[in-house]
């Protein structure tokens, strides 16, 4: 009885205690081995790459998400990422950029300032080289691109925005016309200009001022 219950001891340590290799084998199958990017206009595949080499040959069961979003969200114009598993050995990865809406030039520096009014430091991109440039307070802009966006101004044909001390801007047309707004009650000028352009005797006109309260002056 007593070598009995010995030896259903030593069993039951083995078979508690053994890894089958083959477990070892089909982990090494569900490693990463290639990752998949799509989505991205401005950040390049190697520049995700590198900030996730740490990924190859992990196991792609335990894949750490949060680390991923990490890692890739230093990368200035990435918003957000949507990972996806495919197994047996891949990841891809969607990625949501940040959209640049103007380029502001703050003295010899320039910036975009993307739709949440925040800003990424400038670098040449052929697909954003059609940008209005901003010359002023990127906080005030982004009040007034807000604005722009709400009447459905065509905010494709400006050309540049310049920021004055005393609070008003002055919209550069890409045809030459100069938009000069008030410091109050910009939005009211703005539909103004929209309902005046339709007009063809308004294609004469350069200059549109509207700083004077209630009147407006047409050069």
């Amino acid at each position: 009885m007593k070598r009995s219950f010995f030896w259903l001891i030593i069993f039951f340590i083995f078979f508690t205690t053994y890894t089958p290799k083959f477990n070892a084998i089909s982990n090494k199958l569900v490693n990463i081995k290639i990752i998949i990017i799509e989505d991205n206009l401005v950040i390049k595949d190697n520049e995700i790459k590198q900030k996730l080499n740490f990924l190859y040959n992990e196991n792609l069961l335990f894949l750490n998400k949060q680390k991923i979003n990490i890692n890739l969200k230093k990368l200035p114009f990435v918003e957000s990422v949507r990972i996806k598993k495919i197994y047996p050995n891949k990841i891809k990865l969607t990625i949501k950029e940040k959209k640049p809406i103007a380029i502001l030039q703050k003295k010899k520096n320039k910036f975009y300032i993307i739709d949440s009014g925040n800003l990424i430091k400038f670098r040449t991109l052929d697909i954003y080289n059609n940008l209005p440039i901003v010359f002023g307070s990127s906080k005030n802009f982004y009040e007034l691109y807000k604005d722009l966006q709400n009447i459905k101004f065509p905010i494709t044909s400006i050309k540049s925005f310049y920021f004055f001390e005393s609070g008003r801007w002055d919209l550069i047309m890409k045809n030459g016309k100069v938009i000069k707004l008030p410091i109050d009650n910009q939005i009211f000028s703005l539909k103004n200009y929209i309902q005046l352009n339709m007009k063809n005797n308004f294609e004469n006109y350069k200059i549109i001022d509207y700083r004077i309260k209630d009147q407006l002056i047409l050069n």
